[in-house]
């Protein structure tokens, strides 16, 4: 009885911040980059451009990049092809990422977490960049195919921070505006 009382405090805490976190707002400029060279951030981009965000995309974005920015926007997800592209390691990605994530957490330019690689950019390599992405962020748009496991959904819940499913792609480009309204 005591087991089912604390697991439904915790589920109501969880959708409190939740729903009050559905009225944070974020500011622009905004920063948009991948973490892990996935081609996704690419669609990010357009979604972006399409709700008219002021956005600068970047792809291997650097501390330098961050000058000026209110907000960023990961894009998490492993690509070898990409990383092959960009001529580096996914140790060299990773150490970038870390070093972007640290430097916005400095200087507390907040975090915001779109994946949209379904379950092509789950598990396997593409987790450790999710994985501190998640951690990191302030809001989490993610596409349902991706989060099936409850990966994102349990990240959420245990670090406070808002998530909002979306079934498509094309679906988190209105999400994403919302945060800039």
């Amino acid at each position: 009885m005591r087991k089912l009382l604390f697991r439904n405090i915790a589920v109501a805490m969880f959708l409190s911040v939740t729903f009050l976190a559905q009225g944070q707002k974020f500011e622009s400029p905004i920063l948009i980059t991948s973490a892990g060279q996935s081609a996704d951030v690419k669609l990010v981009k357009l979604l972006a451009a399409r709700q008219q965000l002021e956005a600068t995309t970047v792809l291997m974005a650097e501390p330098s990049d961050v000058e000026g920015v209110k907000s960023i926007v990961i894009v998490p997800g492993f690509s070898s092809k990409g990383l092959g592209a960009a001529g580096i390691s996914q140790e060299e990605e990773m150490n970038r990422v870390k070093e972007l994530v640290n430097l916005a957490n400095s200087k507390e330019i907040p975090i915001i977490m779109v994946h949209v690689g379904g379950n092509a950019r789950r598990q396997g390599q593409s987790d450790a960049f999710n994985e501190l992405i998640a951690n990191n962020s302030k809001y989490m748009i993610v596409v349902a195919q991706g989060d099936e496991d409850q990966f994102f959904t349990n990240i959420a819940s245990k670090r406070g921070i808002p998530l909002k499913v979306v079934e498509k792609i094309a679906e988190t480009g209105e999400p994403l505006a919302n945060l800039y309204q």
